[in-house]
């Protein structure tokens, strides 16, 4: 990980460089939203963000620069798996989330997915997120005391949905969620 002089606005945390970057990851996020990875220029996000363009690029240099810090900073944002008393119960809370997020319209997440198989710099930064939160969700696992490697359990309960709900495009989750939830915990006895 980055020491705080390498990531863009962790300079003065909540002060002007912080505010800087908030601007700039907005407009990175809105323009995502509008226009997809080819409308992300970095012109484009000078002009809706306010911030003057040559800040812009000394302190992200370009788009996938942009596209990283995007997800650096939603991976800063607290997150704490669920704790619901039953392996079943978290891993389908755990879905729910993703199911949220990928359903939500439009949806960011989907968004920084499509972006990241145009990125190297933004794919690195997928790879670490979710490293991250496949770290900090082992817990729900090895907490219910299931043998072997807790992330192979996650990855089994949480993939289907990615893949019903970005791949195949699924429109109506239904019960995804719960379903490839209770299919992980039968498969992990």
């Amino acid at each position: 990980m980055a020491d705080a002089t390498q990531i863009p606005g962790a300079a003065r945390p909540g002060g002007r460089t912080a505010r800087t970057r908030r601007q700039v990851l907005d407009a990175v996020a809105a323009i995502l939203l509008e226009h997809g990875f080819d409308g992300l220029t970095m012109d484009a996000v000078a002009e809706r963000s306010g911030v003057h363009r040559a800040t812009v690029y000394r302190r992200w240099r370009d788009p996938g620069g942009l596209l990283a810090d995007t997800v650096d900073a939603a991976r800063e944002l607290p997150w704490e798996p669920p704790d619901t008393g039953s392996l079943l119960g978290d891993l389908t809370a755990i879905n729910r989330e993703v199911v949220a997020a990928l359903t939500a319209r439009p949806s960011i997440a989907q968004a920084l997915i499509a972006a990241s198989f145009r990125s190297p710099a933004a794919a690195r930064a997928l790879r670490d997120f979710w490293a991250d939160r496949y770290a900090r969700a082992t817990v729900v696992v090895t907490r219910a005391g299931v043998p072997g490697d807790p992330r192979d359990v996650l990855v089994a309960a949480c993939a289907p949905v990615f893949h019903e709900l970005a791949l195949m495009r699924e429109p109506e989750p239904g019960d995804l969620a719960e379903r490839y939830a209770a299919i992980a915990v039968r498969g992990s006895r």
